[in-house]
């Protein structure tokens, strides 16, 4: 729905409820590719009263996921720290095969309103991960930590070090059980850039958290 200012609109049943019922307010933000607008609620329908300019913060870089059994704390998480696109991908060892997407999308929208973005980002339908290119593209990888004689150390592909520094670089996190020992080496001849996330193994949701407020956006 296109927002500009003077615009007299609809509001659905559950907004107007929600505004004044739950909130009892008259006053709100809405937003619309990127704007944000100061807007007044009415009964059942709501004005756009002007543009507030305030830059949008989201960002454009994508995370791509292995569905997991908190695929929504996954996807709300990232939606929080900006991403601008979502692709799940089917693994060898993803077993969340059943995922209510629609679900997924109401927790995009809610963590979108949340955190105080103009924009929603896209999901995107899951694609198998072989159909995908790898090139580029930033992973946790368990195997670059080590512990040696119980020193741990924690290792980085020197060759991937310049692109850990590129603007909206695409993320990647695995699933439950990890990658494949084939699709580890599908990633490595495919030229990804193999990080570590600590000394700690981590959950799914919890990796990706770490990957994105880690190395989106340049880091």
């Amino acid at each position: 729905m296109p927002l500009k200012a003077g615009a007299n609109l609809p509001l659905m049943p559950d907004q107007a409820h929600y505004l004044t019922r739950v909130m009892r307010a008259d006053k709100f933000l809405a937003f619309n590719d990127g704007a944000e607008f100061e807007c007044r609620a009415g009964r059942d329908r709501f004005k756009v009263v002007k543009a507030t300019g305030r830059a949008d913060p989201s960002g454009e870089w994508t995370m791509y996921f292995a569905p997991i059994k908190k695929t929504e704390d996954l996807v709300s998480a990232v939606v929080q720290l900006g991403a601008g696109r979502l692709v799940p991908i089917i693994t060898e060892r993803t077993v969340a095969r059943n995922v209510n997407w629609g679900r997924v999308r109401r927790v995009i929208i809610e963590a979108t309103e949340q955190s105080g973005r103009n924009s929603l980002p896209e999901l995107a339908p899951p694609v198998k991960f072989d159909e995908v290119d790898w090139k580029g593209v930033v992973f946790g990888d368990e195997r670059q930590t080590k512990v040696e004689s119980g020193v741990l150390r924690v290792e980085l592909k020197q060759a991937g070090k310049s692109q850990l520094s590129t603007l909206n670089t695409p993320l990647l996190v695995g699933p439950e059980g990890g990658f494949s020992e084939g699709e580890f080496k599908a990633l490595d001849m495919a030229g990804a850039v193999g990080v570590s996330l600590g000394a700690t193994i981590l959950r799914a949701e919890v990796a990706a958290v770490a990957l994105a407020a880690k190395y989106a956006g340049g880091g």
